[in-house]
C-alpha cells in the first residue's frame, strides 16, 4: 500500500510538472497560461505536505522539476538530433540528463520546504516561496546558469506582472510560489483558512492593481526600424554551396534597399569572418552607411586564430567608426565547451568553438537619440546582466536590440518561449525591445511588455515599423544594477533562516 501511495504521488508530481511546462507556452497558440502555472505549483505543494518525509518531499521536487524542465527545454533535442547527427536516443538522454541535473535544485528546495514546514499554512506558504526562490537563483546562476522556464515568465500577461518592475522575473516567481502555497495550505487546513488564503491571493492581485499605477519612465522618441528575417534553413547556414551565399545576397540587398532610420539584422546574419567574405562586400556596407540619414546593427562573427573569436553585434552609422558589442553570456557547448565535456561535442557536426567574452555593460549605440542596447542570443535571459546597464541613467538604454537565431530549434515552442523572455525584460526594466531574428519571433515589443508588430513565424520578410524609446529607473533597474540578484537571495536565506531558528526552539 504504501509503495502505492508513493508511485501514486509520484506520477502526480509528474503531471504537475508537465503543467507547469504547458504554463509558459502552449504549443499551439505560443501563449502563457499564468493561473496553469499557479494551479500547477499548488499541486506540488499540497502533495509535499502531506509527504511523509524530507526524503520523499526531496523525490517529489525532483519528478516535478524533470518533468517540468524536459517539457520546458524538449527542443534542445532537435538541435543535437537533427541538425547535430546525434542518435535520437543519446540525444534524448542528453536533454533526459540535463533536466534531471537541473531538477536538484528543486528537489532540495522541497526537501528543506518539508523540513521547516510549520503547522500554519501563512508560515508554511512564506517558507515554500523562500525555499523556491532558492532553488531558481541557483539555477539561474550557477555554472553560468540556464534559467530558461523560469516560472516567472508565465506570468507576463497575468495578474502579477506589474511586480516586474519592483521585483523581476524571480521575485515574480517567488510571489507565484508564495501564493500556490496559500492556495494549497489554505485549501488543506479548513473552510475558515481557505477563505483568509482567497482574501490573501485577492489582496495580491489589488496590489498588482496599486503596483502598476506609478510611471517611472518617460517618453525618448520614435524611431522609425527594419527588421530583418532570413529564414536561411539551418542545415544550410554555414554552407559554402548554399545559405552563406543565400544570406549574403538576402541581407545585403535588404540593407541597401532599407529606407528606415534603422535596419536590423539577426544573429550571424553575416556568417562568416569579414575577412572571408567575397570582393569588397565588407567594405561595401560601411560605405552604404558612411552618410544620409540611416544606421545598421548587424550580427557577425569577428577575429581570428591568433586573437579569438567573439560572437557580436556591428553597427554602422554615419560619420562614425564601426560600433561593436561582443556577446557576454556564452552558450554552453555551442559557444564554449565545459570542461570534461569535449567528447560530447565531438559527437555532433556542429560548427561549435570556443569564443570570447564580451564585457557586462558595453556602450549603448547611440543614433537619433536613442540608446540602442543589443544583446545577442539568450543574453535576454540574464535581466541582472542587462541590468547592469542602468547604473549610470545618463548613460542607460533607451531601447533594447535582440539578435537571435533559434533556427536550431526548428518550428518549436523555443520561438514562443523566447519571446515570453524578451517580454518579461521589457516590463522590468520599462523598456521596449526589438527583435531580429533568423526564423522567429521578429517583433516590436513596448515599454509595457506589448507586441505590437511581428513577422509570421518561419518566413523571409521585413518587419517595418516604429518604436519608442524611454527613459527614467524603474526600481527593479535601480537595485539590481548596484546589487544583482543579492537582495533576493537574502531576503530568501533570512527567511529560511528563521524558520529555522523558530523549529529549533519549538523543540
Amino acid at each position: 500500500m504504501r509503495l502505492a501511495l508513493r508511485l501514486t504521488a509520484s506520477l502526480l508530481a509528474a503531471l504537475a510538472g508537465g503543467a507547469q511546462a504547458l504554463s509558459l507556452a502552449m504549443p499551439w497558440n505560443g501563449q502563457p497560461l499564468w493561473w496553469l502555472q499557479l494551479a500547477s505549483l499548488a499541486g506540488l505543494v499540497a502533495l509535499l505536505l502531506r509527504a511523509p518525509s524530507a526524503w520523499m518531499a526531496a523525490g517529489l521536487g525532483w519528478v516535478f522539476g524533470t518533468a517540468w524542465l524536459t517539457g520546458t527545454f524538449w527542443w534542445l533535442f532537435i538541435s543535437m538530433h537533427t541538425y547535430g547527427g546525434l542518435s535520437a536516443v543519446l540525444a534524448g538522454l542528453a536533454v533526459l540528463g540535463l533536466a534531471g541535473f537541473l531538477a536538484l535544485y528543486y528537489a532540495a528546495a522541497c526537501a528543506l520546504f518539508r523540513a521547516l514546514a510549520r503547522a500554519h499554512w501563512a508560515h508554511g506558504a512564506l517558507i515554500f516561496a523562500a525555499c523556491w526562490t532558492l532553488a531558481e537563483l541557483a539555477r539561474g546562476t550557477w555554472f553560468t546558469g540556464f534559467p530558461w522556464g523560469a516560472g516567472g515568465y508565465a506570468q507576463v500577461d497575468g495578474p502579477l506582472a506589474p511586480w516586474a518592475r519592483y521585483l523581476g522575473v524571480y521575485g515574480v516567481g517567488a510571489v507565484a510560489a508564495w501564493a500556490a502555497a496559500v492556495l494549497a495550505g489554505g485549501a488543506l487546513a479548513n473552510r475558515a483558512a481557505a477563505l483568509r488564503a482567497a482574501a490573501c491571493l485577492a489582496g495580491v492581485a489589488l496590489a498588482g492593481l496599486v503596483l502598476a499605477q506609478p510611471v517611472f519612465v518617460t517618453r525618448t522618441g520614435a524611431l522609425g526600424v527594419t527588421l530583418l528575417q532570413g529564414n536561411i534553413p539551418q542545415d544550410e547556414k554555414f554552407q559554402t554551396g548554399s545559405g552563406i551565399p543565400l544570406a549574403l545576397t538576402w541581407y545585403g540587398q535588404q540593407l541597401r534597399d532599407a529606407r528606415t532610420p534603422l535596419v536590423v539584422a539577426p544573429e550571424t546574419a553575416v556568417p562568416v569572418l569579414p575577412q572571408q567574405l567575397p570582393g569588397d562586400y565588407w567594405q561595401a556596407l560601411q560605405n552604404r552607411f558612411a552618410s544620409g540619414q540611416q544606421a545598421a546593427l548587424l550580427g557577425v562573427p569577428l577575429g581570428s586564430y591568433e586573437q579569438g573569436y567573439t560572437n557580436s553585434v556591428v553597427g554602422f552609422k554615419p560619420g562614425a567608426s564601426v560600433y561593436q558589442f561582443d556577446k557576454h553570456h556564452l552558450v554552453p557547448f555551442g559557444e564554449f565547451i565545459p570542461p570534461f565535456f569535449r567528447w560530447f561535442t565531438e559527437l555532433m557536426d556542429i560548427p561549435l568553438g570556443d569564443f570570447n567574452r564580451g564585457a557586462v555593460g558595453q556602450a549603448s549605440f547611440e543614433w537619433q537619440g536613442q540608446r540602442l542596447a543589443p544583446n545577442i542570443c539568450y543574453e535576454d535571459l540574464f535581466g541582472e546582466e542587462l541590468g547592469a546597464r542602468f547604473a549610470e541613467p545618463a548613460n542607460a538604454p533607451t531601447v533594447f536590440v535582440n539578435v537571435s537565431n533559434i533556427g536550431w530549434f526548428g518550428d518549436s515552442v523555443a520561438i514562443d518561449q523566447h519571446l515570453q523572455i524578451s517580454r518579461m525584460r521589457a516590463l522590468e526594466f520599462e523598456r521596449p525591445m526589438i527583435r531580429a531574428t533568423n526564423t522567429g519571433a521578429t517583433a516590436i515589443i513596448n515599454a509595457g511588455g506589448d507586441v505590437t508588430q511581428s513577422l509570421p513565424r518561419l518566413t523571409r520578410a521585413a518587419l517595418v515599423g516604429e518604436v519608442e524609446g524611454r527613459t527614467g529607473t524603474t526600481p527593479y533597474a535601480w537595485w539590481v544594477s548596484r546589487l544583482g540578484l543579492w537582495p533576493l537571495w537574502l531576503a530568501a536565506l533570512a527567511v529560511v533562516l528563521a524558520a529555522w531558528r523558530l523549529g529549533r526552539r519549538a523543540r
